[in-house]
């Protein structure tokens, strides 16, 4: 065991971003959530649970543990998918206590080499545009000199084929009678590696009558500040797209990220409310009739932060089906973790190829042509997944790109 800190930080598990009594105290450790959580399935320890999680934290809170980093280990370990969330009868804000529980493991644990490398990778990269931008041209250029199989970590990168840039003007005008005026969120990740769903999604919301405006300031939207523990880099990331978004009237934040969108709707009180994932709205509002089928087999994979968080759950099935064409055949646990979890598969790649085992022959199960999601992560790491076992005709598509064929 590694040392404890200090016997006077033992009862330090209380800063001020640490989880609260009352959130804490929602769990009546039931254990409904333990088949449900993909690093207890796969470990099959109580410690690697929702519910051992939280005893973790409240001891620390209480001071009836020492805080060390084999304990803390577990707080890592989390994907913090949040199908937990999905399964626990008393409600449980799991995704809040776990993302307030790495804020204070962070503020308490020595530095160390992974830590600070995260942290600074967060805010002198993710956080700023332009250096996204010239870091992704390099590895553009990397990818075409086959160098990026270097680094063990950039072989799960996607073909890079040029940026996503907004319209001139920063305005996609709808196609026929404008219904709607949509503000787009490009985020950081996407606009780099998945130009083309960027591409669909917006032909898309134009097609269902949508003005799309392309607020130009817009950063990242701290979704994996938060994951990660940065919960301060998270808010003023939040200040900061507060303001860019408040420069102009819209009807609806349009997200085609999973996770962006659920951290959206959690953490921005004054977007919140307006925020719809791409799904949500194109199942409301309604697309013309298709122009060509799309013959294809096809799995979806429900995005966690998608189905868990946003319980948004039939409506991709629901586009997906409307599709001439198209097979739709289901896995036996769609909406469990691929694995990915924003940057877990790089930080902990050990247990995230273990939940990826899992979730690949369930994926397999159903000889699909195509799988679907709706979350650049998840995107990435199917498409590892698939390599690794030899399939690299079986294609991973988003959902936007896949309903974009038909027209």
């Amino acid at each position: 065991m590694s040392a404890p800190l200090d016997i006077r930080d033992m009862a330090a598990f209380q800063g001020a971003d640490a989880p609260t009594d009352d959130d804490l105290a929602t769990c009546v450790h039931c254990g409904l959530c333990l088949n449900a959580c993909p690093t207890f399935r796969v470990t099959g320890l109580e410690t690697e649970s929702p519910r051992g999680r939280i005893y973790l934290m409240t001891q620390w809170r209480r001071g009836g543990l020492p805080f060390t980093e084999d304990l803390a280990r577990h707080i890592d370990l989390c994907l913090g998918c949040r199908t937990c969330e999905a399964v626990c009868p008393s409600g449980v804000p799991y995704g809040r206590i776990i993302e307030h529980g790495r804020a204070e493991v962070e503020r308490l644990r020595r530095p160390n080499p992974r830590s600070l490398l995260v942290h600074q990778a967060l805010r002198r990269l993710l956080a700023h545009p332009g250096r996204l931008r010239a870091a992704g041209a390099v590895t553009r250029l990397a990818q075409r000199m086959r160098l990026t199989g270097i680094v063990p970590q950039s072989r799960t990168l996607p073909p890079l084929t040029g940026q996503f840039r907004p319209p001139a003007g920063g305005v996609a005008p709808a196609i026929g009678e404008r219904r709607h005026r949509v503000a787009f969120l490009v985020g950081c990740v996407m606009p780099i590696f998945y130009r083309q769903a960027h591409e669909a999604s917006v032909r898309l919301l134009q097609l269902a009558g949508c003005e799309v405006w392309f607020a130009p300031e817009q950063r990242c939207c701290g979704a994996l500040f938060a994951h990660n523990g940065d919960l301060e880099g998270a808010r003023r990331l939040r200040e900061h797209n507060q303001r860019a978004f408040g420069m102009e009237e819209f009807d609806y934040l349009v997200v085609n990220s999973a996770g962006c969108g659920a951290h959206l709707k959690d953490f921005y009180p004054n977007l919140g409310p307006r925020v719809r994932d791409l799904t949500e709205l194109l199942d409301e509002v309604g697309l013309p009739e298709p122009a060509r089928e799309v013959r294809a087999r096809v799995t979806y994979q429900d995005a966690c932060h998608l189905v868990h968080a946003q319980r948004v759950r039939r409506q991709p099935r629901r586009l997906i089906a409307a599709l001439p064409g198209v097979e739709l055949v289901e896995m036996a646990h769609p909406d469990i973790c691929c694995g990915s979890a924003g940057i877990y598969n790089a930080i902990q790649p050990a247990m995230s190829r273990r939940i990826l085992d899992e979730k690949m022959d369930d994926l397999l199960g159903t000889d699909p042509q195509v799988v679907v999601t709706a979350n650049p992560g998840c995107q990435m790491q199917l498409q590892a997944g698939l390599r690794a076992r030899g399939r690299p005709d079986v294609r991973v598509a988003h959902l936007a790109e896949l309903l974009a064929e038909a027209y």
